[in-house]
């Protein structure tokens, strides 16, 4: 948290704090504090949500601002709205903490820029399984209006990977929505989100000691869940053979990656021609080994998939959403990422100010290998 950040300001909660976010977003657009808003609103079927860019404040009162699920990554809607760079309208985005961890990623990667964007943060809940909603959307938005209302972080209603989320809370954002108790607290995470403050005339009073303490208690219980669950993990990718287990039922649909908003390239390698063999290759093969299973490479597939983007991975979860044959993807891929962080010393989205270790070379960021490299400098050095 930012130095900015002490204190916060206390909204006034008016019948439930969906109407109270959607109310302070409708007086900053009338103040014209933003020219518009980038919220999710439930699709006229009625059984998912799409983000809306919406202008007009009449209609913002239609959007549910903390949706139940999350059908796609905001990132990859950020990146379509701002992919051509600065724009001239001043837009507010609100978002959750890993969507926020996902912007922040694919700024560092040129995917998005935030000149003209401010990124509004809650505390997340969790967000509940894709399908358990499609099948019965009422009952998902009773089910989830009640975990919000009741501040319900230990759910076992949410996604899997809700559940070992532990940043949930406040990231990279510019402001974020403090849930605490029966409170809304707006803090400021930037000078960006000061300066809006200042816009809105409003005083940063209230003492954050009691939310902090809040939410660290639940981020111990998130985080001796993720641990739990890592531990089981563990053994589903170490060495070849459990892998190749792992990924059996793989069809290799390519769904995880198309819904992973770290997966930018506009051409794949797995899906051009270059990966697919042709058919003299294949029975090479199966003539090799007496056999070929068809889809052709899924080990290979996911184990590039992890070399390419486990360094940006946010856990997201939408890995798994998309999967169809239920494959924990994203606990896999959350797990292997930890792993990868770790070993550069580094947290995905976290700031927008940490250069990605695959983009800006440090002699010392692995250690021993560098260790190694100055090693060998020396000793060229003493030959010449």
């Amino acid at each position: 948290m930012t130095e900015i950040s002490k204190k916060g300001v206390l909204l006034e909660v008016k019948n439930d704090i969906q109407t109270s976010i959607l109310q302070f977003f409708q007086d900053a657009i009338e103040k014209k504090i933003f020219d518009a808003v980038m919220l999710p609103m439930k699709v006229p079927s009625g059984d998912s949500f799409a983000w809306i860019m919406i202008k007009d404040a009449d209609i913002l009162k239609n959007a549910q601002p903390l949706a139940p699920i999350m059908p796609v990554n905001a990132a990859k809607a950020l990146k379509k709205y701002t992919r051509k760079g600065k724009g001239k309208y001043k837009i507010a985005a609100l978002i959750k903490p890993c969507e926020i961890r996902a912007t922040v990623e694919l700024t560092k990667l040129n995917q998005v820029h935030l000149d003209d964007i401010t990124l509004f943060s809650y505390d997340c809940v969790g967000a509940l399984p894709m399908q358990d909603y499609i099948s019965d959307p009422k009952a998902g938005d009773e089910k989830f209006n009640k975990l919000l209302t009741d501040k319900n972080w230990r759910s076992k209603d949410v996604k899997p990977i809700c559940k070992i989320c532990d940043k949930f809370s406040l990231s990279a954002s510019d402001l974020h929505f403090a849930l605490n108790d029966q409170e809304l607290i707006l803090i400021s995470n930037s000078e960006k989100g000061e300066k809006t403050l200042i816009d809105l005339e409003m005083k940063a009073e209230t003492d954050l000691s009691k939310w902090q303490n809040y939410i660290e208690e639940i981020k111990k219980f998130k985080t001796k869940n993720k641990e739990e669950t890592f531990e089981v993990i563990k053994d589903m990718v170490g060495g070849f053979d459990n892998l190749t287990e792992t990924f059996a039922n793989c069809i290799g649909c390519h769904n995880c990656s198309s819904s992973c908003p770290i997966c930018y390239c506009r051409q794949c390698y797995f899906d051009s021609s270059v990966s697919k063999p042709n058919s003299d290759v294949i029975m090479m093969r199966a003539e090799d080994r007496g056999a070929v299973s068809f889809p052709l490479d899924r080990i290979m597939f996911h184990t590039g998939r992890m070399a390419h983007m486990s360094l940006s991975c946010v856990s997201c979860g939408l890995c798994s959403d998309a999967c169809p044959v239920n494959i924990p993807v994203a606990k896999i891929f959350s797990y292997v990422a930890s792993q990868t962080q770790k070993t550069f010393e580094y947290s995905a989205g976290a700031s927008v100010g940490d250069a990605l270790p695959m983009k800006e070379y440090r002699l010392d960021e692995l250690g021993e290998l560098g260790e190694l490299v100055k090693s060998a400098e020396v000793q060229e050095g003493d030959h010449e």
